[in-house]
C-alpha cells in the first residue's frame, strides 16, 4: 500500500532528455525504482516500503508521501517544544528530511538542538543505503553550521525511541502502518486509507508520463519548498563575522557556476533550469546565474553539448545571506544577414545558427564544400560531373533567349 506519489513535471529529467540524475534509484532500499524507457523515474508500488528516502534526495521535490510532509514536519517541530527526530514517533526515516530541512531546523530552533535518533539504524532491514545517507546528511548539515558561526548543530545519538503503545504482532520496522498510524485520525481519513490501499497494492511498474498541464507547470520554474524554508531559516540567523568559502563538493544543494569560451549562446541551459537559476534577458544577449536558486541538479550540465558551463570549485556562504544574480557571458546581438532575424552573435557570425545549418544543408546537397581560403569550391570527385553536365548543356546560353520565349507562349497557350 504505497503512499509514494510522482510528479512528472518537477523531475529533472522531464525537462530535459540527458540528465543523468539517478538518486532516487541509488537511495531506494529495496531496489523497486527504475528508470523507465520514456526516461522518467518508475516503481512497483507493492514492493515500495514508504521508507521516503527519495523523497529526501530529489533535489526538485519531484518524490513526496501522501501521509509525511516535510514542509509540515518542519513547522510543526520547529514550533513545538520538542527535540527527537525519530522514526518511530515523527518521520519515516531519517532520511526523508534533506540537508536543507536539517540546516534550517537547526537554526530556527532554540535550545536544545534536534537531535536525529539513529538508535534503530543498525537492526533496520532498510539500513542500506539509507543510514550512509542519514550520517552524511549530518555531517554536511553541521559543516555548513559551522562555516556560517551559527552556533548551531544537528546531533545523531542513538537514543532507540519506542512507540507506546504499539500492539503485540505489529513490525515497528513497517513504515506504511506507521505513517498509518501517524496520521489517520477519524472514518474519514478510514475511508481515505482504503482507496489508497487500493491504489498502492498494484503489483506492475508504475511508469509516468508529460501531459500539458505538467508542461504549463514546468514553465513556471517554482523553487522546492525546502529552499523557501531554508531562506526563512537564513533570514533569523546571525550573519557571520567573516563570509568563508567552501569546497564545491562540501554542498550538495547550491552551486555556483562560470561559462567558458566554448559557450555558442543555444540558450538551452536557461531554457531548461527547472528554477530560473540561469536566466537571460529579453533580447537573449546574456546569461544570468542566481546560486541561491540553483538545486545542483546538473540538468544544465548534462544538456550543455559544447560543455562550456562548469562548477566552479568553491561556494562562497555570502550567497546565503546576500544572494546575487551575477552575469556569467554577455553576446552582441546583430541581426542576421540571410533572414533578418536578431541573434548573439558569439565570434563575430553574420548568419544566424538557423540558417547556418541551412546553407550546409544546400552545400551538402549541391555537392560543394568551403575550403581553407573560404571560398565555396566543388567538392573532390565533382569536377567530372560538372563537366559532364556542360557538355550535355553546351549551347544552352546561347539558345536560352529562345526557350524564354516558347515558354511564355506555351503559358499563353495553356490560359487561353
Amino acid at each position: 500500500m504505497s503512499t509514494l506519489v510522482f510528479d512528472a513535471a518537477r523531475c529533472v529529467r522531464t525537462v530535459t532528455k540527458f540528465s543523468a540524475c539517478d538518486q532516487c534509484v541509488t537511495i531506494c532500499p529495496v531496489q523497486t525504482m527504475t528508470i523507465a524507457e520514456n526516461g522518467l523515474p518508475a516503481f512497483v508500488p507493492a514492493d515500495c516500503v514508504d521508507c521516503g528516502g527519495c523523497v529526501g534526495v530529489c533535489p526538485s521535490e519531484a518524490l513526496s508521501l501522501k501521509r509525511f510532509d516535510a514542509t509540515e514536519f518542519f513547522f510543526f517541530f520547529a514550533e513545538s517544544g520538542e527535540e527527537l527526530i525519530s522514526c518511530r514517533k515523527n518521520v519515516p526515516c531519517l532520511a526523508a528530511l534533506s540537508v536543507e530541512h536539517l540546516i534550517a531546523l537547526a537554526l530556527v530552533k532554540e535550545e536544545p538542538p534536534p537531535v536525529c535518533d539513529t538508535g534503530h539504524c543498525h537492526t533496520c532491514p532498510w539500513k542500506e543505503p539509507l543510514f550512509g545517507q542519514i550520517l552524511q546528511n549530518i555531517e554536511e548539515a553541521n559543516y555548513i553550521l559551522q562555516a556560517i558561526e551559527s552556533g548551531k548543530r544537528v546531533e545523531a545519538r542513538e537514543v532507540a525511541f519506542e512507540e507506546e503503545g504499539l500492539e503485540e504482532g505489529v513490525d515497528p520496522h513497517d513504515r506504511r502502518a506507521f505513517l498509518e498510524r501517524l496520521s489517520l485520525k477519524g472514518a474519514v481519513q478510514a475511508k481515505k486509507a482504503f482507496d489508497e490501499a487500493v491504489e498502492g497494492a498494484e503489483q506492475s511498474v508504475r511508469e509516468h508520463g508529460v501531459d500539458l498541464a505538467a508542461v504549463a507547470k514546468i514553465r513556471q520554474k517554482e523553487l522546492p519548498d525546502k529552499r523557501k524554508i531554508l531562506f526563512v531559516a537564513l533570514k533569523r540567523a546571525p550573519r557571520p563575522s567573516v563570509y568563508h568559502t567552501i569546497a564545491e563538493e562540501d554542498v550538495s544543494f547550491a552551486s555556483q557556476k562560470f561559462i567558458d569560451d566554448n559557450c555558442t549562446m543555444c540558450q538551452m541551459c536557461y531554457r531548461i533550469c527547472p528554477t530560473g537559476a540561469l536566466s537571460s534577458d529579453a533580447k537573449n544577449s546574456k546569461i544570468y546565474f542566481d546560486a541561491m536558486m540553483c538545486i545542483k541538479c546538473r540538468a544544465c550540465h548534462d544538456t550543455c553539448e559544447p560543455d562550456a558551463l562548469h562548477l566552479q570549485p568553491t561556494f562562497e556562504l555570502k550567497e546565503f545571506f546576500e544572494p546575487t544574480q551575477r552575469l556569467l557571458a554577455s553576446f552582441k546581438v546583430v541581426r542576421c544577414d540571410e533572414c533578418g532575424v536578431h541573434f548573439p552573435s558569439v565570434r563575430g557570425e553574420r548568419t544566424c545558427p538557423r540558417c547556418a545549418v541551412e546553407e550546409e544543408e544546400a552545400l551538402e546537397l549541391w555537392g560543394l564544400e568551403e575550403n581553407d581560403e573560404g571560398v565555396v569550391v566543388f567538392k573532390e570527385g565533382q569536377e567530372v560531373e560538372l563537366a559532364e553536365w556542360r557538355k550535355d548543356t553546351e549551347g544552352f546560353e546561347n539558345n536560352w533567349e529562345e526557350i524564354v520565349k516558347q515558354t511564355n507562349e506555351k503559358a499563353k497557350e495553356n490560359e487561353k
